[in-house]
């Protein structure tokens, strides 16, 4: 089982850069099956922003909720501007309340995972996000929808902090990059069920069908705490906890090898030098740092800027308004989270076998010729004033499949490689502290994104995927120029990575411990400012 297992996620090459050590350990069903579990933190971030756009273009909702936006979609005829068919604030702010709610929890998430473990994080997240999912199945007015948005949005925070970390640190090293992206899986199989959900819901008679598909968020949260539950915690967490003597039983155990001595005296050696950090936040902005921290903000930045997330939170809302119908509209999001999914695959099978940066270049090719297809799709049939009149089949059709191919090219690069690399670029002694920053600048530019869309497709019309087209080719070009390749190096040995590209090498010091921590040692601080 572990040389079928191992065969599947590698490819069936060598795995390997050349870079770092090469530490001994198999692909165990055991750890097969832990990250398996642990990824399942990402079926309520997938669910939540498969359900909301589903729900929000749902005629029932609006009219209850939102009875302002009903009224001016019910009464648009053929020659209105179907641009602006869903432009509200208030409606908006259902959406993207949960965003902003994910990154403030991300910051108290930091400090939870590093003192108390990864396992805990993932518990609070689970319990918090059920909360809010109950909450928005029973609410009767807009404050407890946008309650429910927020603890949802707290639960996701906790989630997306704690489960990259954990996939990252259990995984041997030549299967990290595969086990790691089992988390972006778990949000396009979300996105998939909610869609779904949503497609069936909107069926039952009377109009209540949304309850259901917000309150059914409860499944995906149920499966995630009990499978946390019975998760253990990784090596490095319980080495920076004191429990040095559970760490490497437990190390032995997930590498299915007799001896872990090399990769567990360098955990060890990594620990102790994470303790003798004493203010992790401030020790980000050191010089050293400065190469992890440009990639933990700006691929955050860049995945949310690609407009993935125009598709997923609006799918339905911009089908209909490209003149889909209420149930075509919902039929032609399913199909799309069905590509999602199916592409995620992609990169599982081929991630630590061609590496990261391919990934990234190949599918921002891909989703900017996409968007360029899609801009003169609807510029030629909604023109600047947005009267389409009536589409046609293959206008239709062609649509849907450069939307589809827009997002397997994103499924298959940014959106599993935007959670991967940053979560494995980073030392343990800032390790929390930095991924807590990707999470942050993720969720704020996701609500950016989020709350302004609608506002932006109203003003700038097709000009809104030409915004899109830009930013895929700045973040591709940063990708080809400034990012080395991380396959195939343990985590405890990245560092390497950066002494040895053109670029970086000038931030990093060719001896790390010739500095100690900023704060701890005036003298060496001097030192530090003066090489800066």
């Amino acid at each position: 089982m572990e040389l079928m297992l191992a065969s599947t996620m590698a490819g069936g090459t060598g795995i390997g850069s050349g870079n770092g050590k090469a530490y001994p350990g198999n692909l165990t069903l055991n750890v097969f099956i832990t990250c398996m579990v642990a990824a399942c933190g990402g079926l309520i971030f997938g669910y939540d922003i498969g359900i909301s756009g589903g729900v929000t273009s749902m005629s029932p909702f609006l009219k209850e909720f939102f009875p302002a936006v009903y009224e001016k979609e019910s009464k648009l005829v053929a020659s209105s501007n179907q641009y602006c068919k869903f432009n509200s604030t208030t409606l908006t702010m259902f959406t993207s309340s949960l965003y902003l709610a994910a990154l403030v929890a991300s910051w108290f998430a930091s400090v939870i995972t590093r003192s108390c473990g990864r396992k805990i994080s993932m518990l609070i997240g689970g319990c918090v996000f059920c909360a809010g999912a109950l909450l928005n199945a029973f609410a009767q007015n807009v404050l407890m929808l946008i309650i429910g948005r927020i603890l949802l949005g707290i639960g996701i925070g906790f989630a997306n902090q704690s489960v990259p970390l954990y996939l990252s640190e259990m995984a041997p090293y030549k299967y990290r990059g595969a086990l790691n992206m089992m988390f972006q899986l778990s949000i396009t199989i979300g996105i998939l069920i909610a869609n779904a959900v949503n497609y069936g819901f909107a069926q039952i008679k009377g109009g209540w069908g949304w309850r259901l598909s917000l309150g059914g968020a409860v499944v995906p949260a149920i499966i995630f705490i009990v499978g946390s539950l019975f998760l253990p915690d990784t090596p490095n967490s319980l080495i920076e906890r004191g429990k040095v003597t559970e760490a490497k039983a437990m190390l032995l155990k997930i590498r299915g090898v007799d001896s872990v001595d090399e990769e567990f005296n360098d955990m060890v050696a990594a620990s102790e030098e994470s303790k003798k950090i004493k203010h992790p936040w401030f020790n980000l902005l050191r010089r050293k740092y400065r190469p992890q921290l440009t990639f933990a903000i700006l691929i955050p930045l860049f995945q949310q800027l690609t407009g993935m997330n125009v598709f997923m939170f609006y799918a339905p809302v911009l089908f209909k308004t490209m003149g889909f119908g209420d149930n075509a509209s919902l039929f032609s999001a399913l199909i799309t989270g069905i590509v999602n999914t199916l592409a995620t695959f992609v990169s599982i099978f081929t991630v630590d076998k061609f590496g990261r940066r391919v990934l990234f270049i190949q599918g921002g090719i891909q989703m900017f010729l996409m968007q360029v297809v899609i801009t003169v799709a609807i510029a030629f049939k909604f023109g600047l004033q947005g009267n389409p009149g009536e589409l046609e089949m293959w206008y239709s059709v062609l649509v849907v499949v450069a939307i589809c191919i827009y997002i397997a090219g994103f499924a298959w690069s940014w959106g599993p490689l935007g959670w991967l690399v940053p979560s494995e670029i980073f030392p343990l002694e800032i390790r929390s502290a930095a991924q807590s920053v990707n999470v942050s600048v993720n969720m704020i530019f996701t609500f950016f994104v989020a709350q302004i869309f609608l506002q932006m497709l109203c003003a700038l019309r097709f000009g809104l995927f030409i915004f899109f087209m830009f930013w895929v080719v700045i973040m591709t070009g940063f990708i080809y120029k400034y990012l080395p390749e991380t396959k195939g190096i343990p985590i405890e040995e990245m560092a390497g990575v950066w002494k040895e590209h053109p670029v970086w090498k000038r931030f990093v010091p060719v001896v790390d411990e010739e500095l100690a921590p900023v704060g701890d040692n005036k003298e060496n601080d001097d030192k530090e400012k003066n090489i800066s």
